[in-house]
């Protein structure tokens, strides 16, 4: 789930996402919520290739926080690389992300 979040595009990403979730990227953009996230994620998703490393999930319930260190290739970008972190939600056995957060890796 969470290599489409990244591979799929704006729109799937909003599919596992709650409404008012709260998304933290390298300044520029900086923290968003709700719908300023989608404005944000049609610009910057669509990764061809995502390479996930040091995957931990750890689980307390219902809540489910997923870490991993990323490396992410498009066209014509540089390699993206980061720490990131998701915090999931199991809402009536949906799984939806309230929280996102990625740390530039340089």
């Amino acid at each position: 789930m969470e290599e489409h979040f990244w591979t799929s595009g704006a729109d799937n990403a909003r599919t596992t996402t709650a409404a008012n979730a709260v998304m933290i990227f390298p300044y520029p953009p900086g923290i968003l919520q709700g719908d300023q996230i989608w404005a944000h994620l049609r610009e910057r998703t669509g990764w061809r290739s995502v390479v996930m490393a040091e995957r931990r999930v750890t689980r307390c319930g219902d809540i489910a926080i997923l870490t991993y260190r990323v490396s992410a290739e498009k066209p014509d970008v540089p390699i993206y690389m980061a720490l990131c972190a998701s915090t999931y939600l199991n809402d009536d056995n949906t799984w939806l992300r309230i929280s996102h957060q990625q740390t530039v890796v340089t």
